[in-house]
């Protein structure tokens, strides 16, 4: 019972964080895929950062929340942009609502928390952009 318990609470959630950012990852267009690899990854790194800063344990759950916001940054910014120019304001809040939506999944900390996550994310995918 102890493994079954273990795969509930701590597996099923980061395999829903992984097939969540799958999931936007391949509504990404093509030929914009190298792209959308970089906003994932310096997401990912900056849900690592932010989760050092905020002082909890940072970890894959850290990493999780940053790689989605990332991946909807993207995706946002392919759907909503015409010129292909991103926008920090729209950036921030896509990148807040991903996180914390993926963090409820992912882990226990609070919404704001998980949010602060994605917008830090979005927001340096916005100046490295």
């Amino acid at each position: 019972m102890k493994r079954s318990n273990f795969v509930n609470r701590v597996m099923t959630p980061e395999i829903a964080a992984i097939a969540l950012t799958g999931l936007m990852v391949m509504m990404a267009q093509p030929a914009k895929a190298g792209e959308i690899v970089e906003d994932v990854a310096v997401g990912a790194g900056v849900g690592l950062g932010t989760g050092l800063l905020l002082g909890d344990d940072f970890g894959v759950d850290d990493a999780a929340n940053g790689a989605a916001a990332g991946a909807a940054c993207h995706v946002a910014n392919e759907e909503l942009q015409e010129e292909g120019e991103r926008n920090l304001t729209e950036d921030l809040i896509v990148g807040a609502v991903a996180a914390g939506g993926v963090g409820l999944l992912t882990n226990d900390d609070s919404f704001l928390t998980n949010a602060a996550q994605g917008a830090a994310a979005c927001g340096v995918i916005n100046v490295l952009d």
